[in-house]
This record gives structure tokens, C-alpha cells and sequence, in this order.
């Protein structure tokens, strides 16, 4: 599922993202991660567990990893889409924390530690929702009826 129809619902999102130049209304916690989307890299990261030989977590940002394997691996196809998006500027500038997360050693780590960033950061918060009209459809929640 995860590789299919999640994969190209990402695709389709980032299209949708260039064509209308969409920006993020704002970086916090782990949305940080590229500024759209976390969950290519929490899946991509399940997806690259005990491949470190083949795909080093320190060099998943260098050119040759991602275009060897951005086609194959969840987390290299959204770094790949991180440094098109943010062209001409050093990953480590553009990308904090992504480039922070290349020093931990093995994808096995770096996916234990997306998942605890996952449900403190999302999970375990409420978002915030603006311009969205509450109603008799969808009451907010604690309206009387």
C-alpha cells in the first residue's frame, strides 16, 4: 500500500506543489523535516532498515545516491524532491535537520528516532486548523446540538 499508493500520492502532491510554487505556512517540529511532508521519510527510513551498506545514512543527500536510488527508496525520493526544491544552496543550510540526521549511524536508528519525532510532533498534538468552516455538518467539537 505504503509503496504504491502512498508513493504516488506523493508524487502527485509534489507535482501539485511546483505547478502552483505551494509554500508551507510555516516549519515547526517535525514538519521541519522538508518543510511538506514526514511521512516519506518515517516510511522510507522502515523501507532502508540494514541497507546502510548500499545506501549510506551519511551520503543519502550525494548526488549519486540519489540518483541512483531515489526511484527505488522512499527517503531517497524525498530528499531527491528537498534538493530540487531548494536548489543552489548547501543541503546542510537548506535542510538542518534532514542534514542532522545523516550522522546517525544506521537507518534502523534513524527510524526509531523518526517514529518517536512522529507521535510526539504529530500524534500527541492538536493541529491548528484556520479557515475552515465548522457547522451542522461538522460541529466543533463540545457545540451543544
Amino acid at each position: 500500500m505504503v509503496l504504491v499508493v502512498f508513493s504516488e500520492y506523493m508524487r502527485v502532491m509534489r507535482r501539485l506543489q511546483a505547478e502552483y510554487l505551494l509554500e508551507p505556512a510555516g516549519s515547526h517540529g517535525v514538519w521541519g523535516l522538508d518543510d511538506f511532508h514526514a511521512l516519506p521519510f518515517l516510511f522510507g527510513s522502515a523501507q532502508l532498515v540494514g541497507l546502510e551498506a548500499e545506501v549510506p545514512t551519511s551520503e543519502v543527500y550525494h548526488e549519486g545516491i540519489v540518483r541512483r536510488y531515489a526511484d527505488r527508496f522512499l527517503y531517497v525520493d524525498a530528499i531527491r524532491a528537498v534538493l530540487e526544491a531548494k536548489r543552489g544552496a548547501p543541503f546542510h543550510e537548506t535542510s538542518p535537520m534532514l542534514y542532522d540526521i545523516t550522522a546517525v549511524p544506521t537507518w534502523q536508528k534513524t527510524h526509531n528516532g523518526l517514529v518517536r519525532m512522529y507521535r510526539a510532533e504529530v500524534l500527541g498534538k492538536f493541529p491548528v486548523i484556520q479557515h475552515f468552516l465548522f457547522g451542522p455538518t461538522l460541529p466543533w467539537p463540545g457545540d451543544e446540538p
